[in-house]
């Protein structure tokens, strides 16, 4: 093995190897185990939340594969409707200077399949970079062919059984991509605005209690007024229950409108007085329900002024006796420009009563980057209430349970209050609705066109033409379980993986997805879609902010594996950033974070972080620190193993059964073996990856590397050693250190593997050429072989060396000063262990002589410390300078003295602590109890040197 651990040249070597040999396909023996990677966006790069994830879902596969189950990953990718559209129209305006109306529907998609074809899947290549052991034989695409058969045949079944309509309603409108988009394509953000309070004049001469002939309504959307089909007032509130069945006169309008009576009316806030615009508001649509108002539609596919309304009734049918006409001032105006001329126009009215400024929030689309509106137009709808029930159910009598189980309240919260689902997209990249109008706008659902003709009865003349939209790409991912399978088709991947075992995913899209797939899955399969929901947090970086490229505090996981040198890191941050102040911020904070850049840390040391923090459902704050520690550990295996190597090697190791000594170190640590196999296993099972790869930490570097590689040395290295008990050692060594690799291996493949072809051949356990660590068993605990006599033996002979090397730290005495020691004050077994482990003493305490001493009474002078009830002493005669070691602490108390003044007057100034920020004075607290804790160690270490 290389001296050094360099993951960069094993990596893309044992991923090729791994990929070639076939190991990520299922094994066909075994109980099955699959899981569905949720499929990325084919436009899109790894984020950290794909690498958490994934990482996830890989040791989960591994694991399980490595304990013999049948196991498939299944991978693919989303088509990305929107996302993937702005790409390749932005490539087409940029390379050939048109527009995707220039080159028509289908030459435009023919473009589209073309890039993905060169370009996409750059992220399942990354997949590949972070080790993850999926399928690639099977890898799908929501828009292939047998998925898309998919796609036609549940929404055709779904609409002959009229769970599929076609209706006006309101939706997330952009009016830039001129399409709906679901509530995860919006962004909320806060921000400050204006909230105006109008007058509404009375009509018919009526006037309030108070006297007043108008009505005050406020609203932050004053182009809204224009739509306006009522004022509704607090059915319980006694200032206007007069006024319940009058009318106002719409100001600037003249349109004649209901006062009405409905719970929505806040009689706390404002004037208790709201206009209701059943049109442009999802409150105010519901109201409108309530209250059977017109919905009068004011703005363009554009959010422009119509130059007249257009009137619907509850049902979407236009309706005649509505007067919609609109100033004409105001047509063609965007919302924005109709929003100023309206308030100044109120104002010269006399109807403006105060102007207020709040902090609100407004959505955006998270592609377009304008503002959403709520829009009437006519889409295609899922009816989702018989679908729910059976849903809810799978949840409630356990088919599906939630980790952790308090995301099944969010689930049911969701699933108990749903709205009908707009499953519909004004684009031209998707799954083009499989429905037919003839010219008197009948429509027709149907796999094809002939199909649609055969199931109607419709003559070849009869001139049908598609429906122009697509479906949303949630539609179509909610049949991702049973689609990617084969389905319609019974096939024999989806009888044998099918309902898959877990989904792993981020609790923001249990609404979004989840629900979805649980509904759909049970309604075309009659099975559940996965048995197990374990729901992980979102990764954050190291302030506990939401990662995102506006904040500048985006890590790349490839960069955290390959490193990146700082300006390439300062360019990735800011390049695309229009705000130049904002980036030179973002600039600074970058080098103040990477003053060197970030340096390669490889696959496994991020995987590990990512388990070590994983713990159910949390948010995780992303810590280099914790990676750097990471990355430390496997130097620490790696350097472990060439130790074993180096004296076990052309050595007999036992492998042939031959006869063995074993001594307390060997048995201890397969002792403590058992144990963490066990505790590892467990959390696995749990789902508790936070302490799964604590357990294995603690027990490779504390245990194995610290403990058990130093106690082998007094065995390997002593000439008067048996060679049955320097066998039993080396094959303790090789033994222990093969079914470490394996235990760790889901959790870090590719040091793993590389440790585990020298190793595997002097342990017995490889299988020739071609032999992978993946596919060999995972280490299961021996309860027979747990010696709990023996850990109690080398936790007392730990004690004593601790404690000696506890008295050398404290008065800092040479670590190779060979030192005389004394044990006393203990009890039969103590002495017992001091015979039967002199060797282990003498070499790891660095000691020259070590005695039982029976009267303490007789103990010289000497320094001390406790094992349990037995004193471990260190004479002192001659063995430090008393006053100069006095001299030298005596310096640095003096020292820390100074140290702590500063920092006490920094914080006993009043104007620092009040005018600097929170953190900064934390630190200065934190810095300040450190020194206090140190000052408090030299003085002990003083005292007890001045008492010698």
């Amino acid at each position: 093995m290389d001296k050094t651990y360099q993951p960069e040249q094993i990596e893309n070597r044992w991923y090729q190897r791994w990929e070639e040999d076939g190991h990520f396909a299922p094994s066909g023996e075994g109980e099955p185990y699959s899981i569905m990677i949720p499929p990325p966006n084919v436009t899109g790069s790894l984020h950290m939340g794909h690498a958490f994830q994934d990482t996830i879902m890989d040791t989960l596969t591994r694991w399980r594969r490595m304990q013999g189950r049948n196991t498939l990953w299944q991978v693919g990718t989303d088509h990305a409707g929107i996302a993937t559209q702005m790409l390749v129209e932005r490539k087409v305006a940029a390379e050939e200077g048109k527009s995707r109306h220039d080159l028509g529907r289908e030459a435009f998609t023919d473009k589209i399949w073309e890039w993905k074809h060169e370009s996409g899947g750059h992220i399942t290549r990354q997949l590949r970079r972070m080790g993850a052991s999926v399928d690639w034989s099977r890898e799908r695409f929501t828009m292939d062919d047998g998925f898309y058969k998919a796609v036609q045949e549940v929404f055709v079944q779904l609409f002959d059984k009229g769970l599929i309509y076609r209706g006006k309603r309101l939706v997330n409108w952009d009016p830039t991509l001129h399409t709906a988009i679901s509530d995860l394509e919006v962004e909320n953000r806060d921000q400050q605005g204006q909230f105006w309070h109008f007058r509404y004049p009375l009509a018919d001469g009526v006037t309030t209690e108070a006297g007043l002939d108008y009505l005050v309504v406020a609203t932050t959307r004053p182009e809204t007024l224009l739509g306006d089909s009522a004022v509704a007032v607090n059915p319980e509130d006694p200032r206007y229950a007069s006024l319940v069945g009058k009318f106002v006169d719409l100001p600037l309008v003249g349109r004649r409108i209901p006062i009405v009576a409905d719970e929505h009316a806040d009689m706390e806030k404002g004037s208790g007085c709201v206009k209701i615009t059943p049109a442009h508001d999802f409150n105010d649509y519901e109201v409108g329900k309530r209250c059977e108002l017109p919905l009068i539609n004011v703005f363009s596919r554009d959010a422009t002024i119509l130059e007249r309304a257009e009137a619907f009734d509850l049902q979407g049918r236009p309706l005649s006796d509505i007067d919609t006409s609109l100033p004409a001032a105001y047509a063609g105006l965007s919302r924005f420009e109709a929003r100023e001329r309206i308030v100044a126009d109120m104002e010269a009215a006399g109807l403006l009563e105060r102007t207020e400024t709040v902090n609100n929030t407004l959505p955006f689309g998270d592609r377009s980057g304008d503002v959403i509106e709520p829009y009437l137009t006519d889409q295609w709808f899922v009816a989702v209430e018989n679908l729910a029930k059976p849903a809810i159910a799978a949840v409630e009598n356990g088919d599906i349970e939630f980790v952790p189980k308090n995301y099944e309240n969010m689930y049911f919260a969701w699933m108990r209050d749903l709205q009908d689902w707009c499953i519909s997209r004004q684009l031209w990249w998707g799954h083009r609705i499989p429905a037919w109008y003839d010219a008197d706008g009948n429509v027709y659902v149907a796999r094809n066109e002939a199909e649609a003709r055969d199931k109607h009865g419709l003559s070849d003349d009869v001139s049908l033409t598609q429906d122009e939209d697509v479906l949303d790409t949630w539609f179509s991912s909610g049949l991702w379980t049973f689609g990617t399978l084969g389905w319609p088709e019974k096939t024999e991947a989806l009888a044998t993986f099918h309902p898959t075992s877990v989904l792993v995913t981020g609790f923001d899209i249990i609404f979004f997805w989840v629900a979805r797939m649980i509904m759909l899955t049970l309604a075309f399969t009659g099975e559940v879609p996965f048995k197990q929901v374990y729901v992980h947090g979102l990764v954050r970086d190291s302030q506990g902010n939401k990662m995102s490229k506006s904040k500048g505090n985006v890590l790349d996981p490839i960069d955290l594996i390959d490193g990146i040198d700082l300006e390439s890191l300062v360019e990735k941050r800011t390049g695309n950033m229009m705000q130049p102040q904002k980036a030179k911020a973002i600039a600074k904070a970058t080098r103040q974070e990477f003053p060197e850049g970030i340096e390669p840390h490889g696959t496994d040391a991020l995987r590990f972080t990512f388990l070590s923090q994983a713990t159910t459902g949390r948010d995780i704050k992303f810590d280099m620190g914790r990676l750097d520690g990471y990355r430390n550990f496997c130097n620490k295996l790696w350097n472990a193993s060439r130790y074993v190597l180096m004296n076990a090697e052309g050595q007999d190791c036992g492998s042939d059964g031959s006869e063995v000594e074993l001594s307390l170190a060997d048995r201890w640590i397969v002792s403590r073996l058992q144990q963490t196999e066990a505790q590892v296993t467990r959390a696995m099972e749990e789902y508790r990856f936070d302490h799964a790869s604590q357990a294995l930490y603690e027990f490779i570097w504390n245990e194995y590397c610290d403990w058990y590689l130093e106690l082998s040395k007094p065995v390997l290295w002593d000439d008067d050693a048996t060679p049955q008990a320097q066998r039993g050692t080396r094959r303790t060594l090789v033994r222990v250190l093969e079914a470490i690799l394996r235990l760790a291996h889901p959790m870090m493949p590719y040091i793993t593997e590389e440790i585990w072809q020298r190793v595997a051949p002097l342990a017995g356990t490889h299988r020739g050429e071609g032999d992978s660590l993946m596919v060999h068993a995972w280490p299961e605990a021996d309860e027979a072989r747990v010696d709990e006599a023996a850990t109690r033996n080398i936790e007392w002979l730990k004690g004593v060396i601790v404690a000696i090397r506890n008295i050398r730290a404290e008065l800092n005495i040479a670590p190779g000063k060979p030192l005389e020691a004394l044990l006393t004050k203990g009890d039969a077994t103590d002495r017992e262990r001091l015979e039967a482990n002199r060797p282990f003493l003498a070499k790891l305490a660095k000691l020259e002589r070590l005695d039982w001493l029976d009267d303490p009474a007789e103990a010289p002078l000497a320094a001390t410390q406790l094992v349990g009830d037995m004193e471990v002493m260190v004479p002192m005669a001659g063995l430090i300078d008393k006053d100069a070691e006095l001299a030298r602490l005596e310096k640095e108390i003096d020292k820390q003295d100074k140290l702590i003044g500063g920092i006490e007057k920094k914080l006993g100034n009043e104007s620092f602590v009040a005018k600097a920020p929170e953190a900064v004075v934390q630190k200065e607290r934190d810095k300040l109890e450190d020194l206090s804790a140190n000052r408090r160690l030299l003085v002990e270490q003083r005292d007890k040197i001045a008492a010698l």
